[in-house]
């Protein structure tokens, strides 16, 4: 007769619960995953006008007259238009002309893994010859120009209305900088043509990830039925309207006698940045800091600047800038692998999530405080710009730097303003504006900017130093977020108390509250009804999106307040994460919430619907609903438009499953899993198909090989090492979890079953050590 371990591992692997089988999607470049949709991997209203034709003439906005162009502004504006002439907002996307190409196309030539693109010019255009959607070498006309500085990038019109950025770039920098080159992208991994990233790949489409930040008025219209885009804007680059909005009544207010103008508070603008110029700044000759001394609103502008310099996926289409930012975009909050655990840049995040956690933002600062909004050069050059409120006499000296005057190590932003490069060229710096923390690189690993430059000296030998000189450094939330990550037992209190601290930044809590459920207990799950009954939106978003980890039969409590939120994508969040549960046991008008959500849901779903994470979290809606023919309907037509997406196949293998087709199921994973990137989930998803038909054995080797993957989280080092004692090899299961504790320190899951696993050897003094490491 089997211990009670067996019963465990019969009911995980018969279970269809499994993580490798959620119904979200991943994350976007410049988002979280929402709503809808957000691509797996990282790349660099109405119709307004007719789609761009081959010939790069870009339309008039006929059918938006409130829209008035950059012309109409310049007229009155001039300083301001002179400003943004040339600038990156100006270039964020041109049509090809000598004015705006700056790569070599004079026959130039590149090597990328034995495929020899050329760059050249015929009758006034610019072309490329270069592996196209087949793999052949093809001439491509260059449709626009995309971007200036550190590199450009060149977009090709594909059928269906799509835009391609072309992975092949050209590096603007200086020849003294390494540039004026041409590049590859993904240097050192031979892209071909059918990977989701190769230049004709879904994950280097415009029309998704890029053209909503890159134009005004940009509206994507991808019509799902035919699989193409209509896609439009106002104007080509990101013009005035971009941030001050529709400019047509403002022109209207202007051309009234100024008699008429003088009388009325409405100047046609449907936003006004006044508040940063109201604003009286005042120094603290003791602290050497400067602080606002009246009272007076200077973050308008944040919300509008995030809707494109932030991480986020952009859930509704039409908005403006006096929108409110949560009713279109769904961000990313301090999310592993985006963020270090301190919070510091990890992966492209763009700004807006880094900001929210500096003191600065705190204090009132905003981005035109640093920055000229029209030119977007910074308003001073070197210290000088961080004079503005820190006292030279204070802070720009070698006792507070402890380099030379005038050396790379006496910039500010080099200690506090650490820059990592992207796409191979381009460095930006960290808008957290924070103090180096050598002391927290040794405990949770994060990178600091003091042997970011000294690499020959320690983290220890840094964080000593730091300590003589300003004393002992407060506790940071980067060891609570980095142990609620870990899975490290006794996180529970910190994570509420962090939660709850209305003195850190509201994105450094709402993180908090997005990791809760991963340890949720009844004092937990009343703390999350109190934070879905307050005001916080941040809050309320951390907690939305992540109502999937929450029991169903608590699920309602949390999720209820939430389609009450002002903000439609938490609603729509709330929803789904609702969908399929009775509203019987509701009041009316729950059920009258809950379906706008659901149609707020829907509507979000269809406008990225070009997208596999979209269609993959519209199955599981339909799937919770009952409706197993729509549902399979949408995750086969995601497996279409994007093969490569393992969620898509999981989920449909696991819909066979419940249909009673695991043997259909089975065969779906082994044909994916021959030509899949990330292989993990598919094998894990494989072994434990093979395990519900009793074939244990055959089993095996496809569990491990998934919990042996680098990318493999710890449930499937916990998974093998269950379905190891399963097979009778108690003393090898042990073995194989106590090494992964070492790779997943303080894994709940793992310490559970080697408490089970010791005492079903009889090694009882072991077991209890394991189970106090559970307290």
């Amino acid at each position: 007769m089997r211990t009670p371990i067996t019963l465990l591992l019969l009911a995980l692997l018969i279970s269809a619960c499994d993580n490798t089988t959620d119904q979200k999607g991943a994350v976007n470049e410049e988002g979280a995953d929402a709503v809808a949709a957000a691509p797996e991997k990282k790349v660099p209203p109405q119709p307004a006008q007719p789609a761009p034709q081959k010939s790069g003439t870009p339309p008039q906005a006929d059918n938006h007259p409130d829209y008035v162009g950059v012309a109409q502004c310049a007229s009155c504006h001039q300083q301001e238009y002179k400003d943004w002439q040339k600038s990156h907002h100006d270039l964020a996307m041109k049509l090809p002309s000598e004015e705006t190409v700056v790569g070599d196309f004079d026959n130039a030539r590149f090597d990328y893994f034995g495929t020899e693109s050329n760059f050249y010019q015929r009758d006034g255009q610019y072309f490329v010859r270069t592996d196209g959607p087949d793999g052949k070498l093809t001439e491509f006309p260059i449709a626009y120009t995309f971007g200036i500085y550190p590199l450009q990038q060149y977009l090709i019109e594909l059928p269906g209305g799509r835009l391609q950025a072309l992975s092949l770039s050209w590096d603007s920098r200086s020849k003294e900088e390494g540039g004026q080159r041409w590049f590859h992208l993904y240097p050192d991994e031979e892209i071909k043509a059918g990977d989701p990233l190769h230049w004709t790949g879904i994950n280097q489409n415009w029309n998704f990830q890029c053209a909503d930040c890159h134009s005004t008025n940009l509206h994507k219209n991808y019509d799902q039925a035919s699989q193409t885009f209509a896609t439009q804007w106002s104007e080509i680059n990101v013009g005035c309207e971009s941030c001050h909005g529709p400019g047509r009544a403002h022109v209207a207010w202007a051309a009234l006698p100024e008699s008429e103008r003088a009388g009325k508070s409405d100047n046609g603008l449907d936003i006004h940045y006044d508040g940063r110029r109201q604003a009286r700044w005042a120094m603290d000759s003791e602290t050497g800091i400067a602080h606002i001394a009246n009272a007076v609103e200077t973050q308008t502008e944040i919300p509008v600047c995030a809707q494109c310099h932030s991480r986020r996926g952009t859930q509704f289409p039409g908005v403006k800038p006096d929108d409110h930012y949560l009713d279109y975009f769904h961000p990313a909050l301090l999310e592993d692998n985006l963020y270090h655990a301190d919070g510091q840049i990890n992966d492209e995040v763009y700004v807006w999530g880094s900001f929210l956690q500096s003191k600065m933002h705190g204090a009132g600062v905003t981005c035109s405080n640093c920055h000229n909004p029209h030119s977007l050069e910074l308003r001073a050059n070197g210290n000088d710009v961080c004079a503005q409120c820190h006292l030279p006499s204070k802070f720009d000296t070698a006792d507070h730097h402890f380099h030379p005057a005038g050396s790379e190590g006496a910039q500010c932003v080099n200690c506090h303003m650490t820059d990592k490069v992207y796409m191979q060229v381009d460095a930006r710096r960290d808008h957290s504006f924070r103090v180096p923390r050598p002391d927290l690189s040794d405990k949770i690993g994060s990178p600091n900017a003091c042997t970011g430059c000294h690499t020959e000296e320690s983290n220890q030998w840094a964080a000593e130093f730091l300590q003589e000189k300003f004393g002992e450094p407060d506790p940071h939330y980067g060891e609570i977020l980095f142990a609620a990550r870990r899975g490290y037992p006794g996180v529970e209190q910190p994570l509420q108390a962090l939660a709850l601290d209305e003195s850190r930044p509201e994105i450094v809590r709402a993180t908090a509250v997005s990791l809760i459920p991963r340890y949720l207990s009844r004092q937990s799950a009343q703390l999350l009804q109190v934070i879905a009954q307050g005001d916080d939106a941040l809050l309320h978003l951390g907690l939305a999106q992540n109502l999937d980890a929450i029991p169903e039969q608590v699920r309602p409590a949390l999720a209820i307040p939430l389609l009450y939120e002002d903000d439609r994508v938490i609603r729509a969040l709330a929803a789904n994460a609702m969908a399929g549960a009775p509203m019987d046991p509701y009041p009316e008008e729950v059920g009258r919430r809950f379906a706008q959500g659901m149609k707020e849901f829907q509507a979000s779903a269809d406008f990225n619907a070009d997208r596999p994470e979209s269609l993959v979290n519209q199955a599981g809606v339909y799937r919770r609903q009952g409706d197993v023919v729509k549902a399979e309907a949408l995750l086969t037509q995601a497996r279409d438009i994007a093969p490569y997406y393992v969620p898509a196949t999981i989920n449909l293998a696991d819909l066979y499953r419940s249909t009673g087709r695991e043997e259909a199921g089975e065969e779906l994973l082994r044909q994916a899993v021959k030509d899949a990137y990330e292989k993990a989930p598919l094998n894990h998803a494989l072994g434990l198909s093979l395990v519900r038909q009793k074939k244990l054995q055959s089993a095996m080797p496809y569990l491990r090989d998934a919990a042996d993957s680098d990318t493999a989280p710890a449930r499937y080092s916990y998974v093998y090492g269950i379905a190891l004692n399963s097979t009778g090899e108690n003393e090898e299961a042990i073995a194989y979890l106590e090494q992964a504790l070492k790779r997943y320190p303080g894994d709940r899951e793992i310490l559970s079953a080697l408490v089970s696993l010791h005492r079903e050897a009889g090694n009882a003094e072991i077991a209890q050590q394991y189970q106090s490491m559970l307290q």
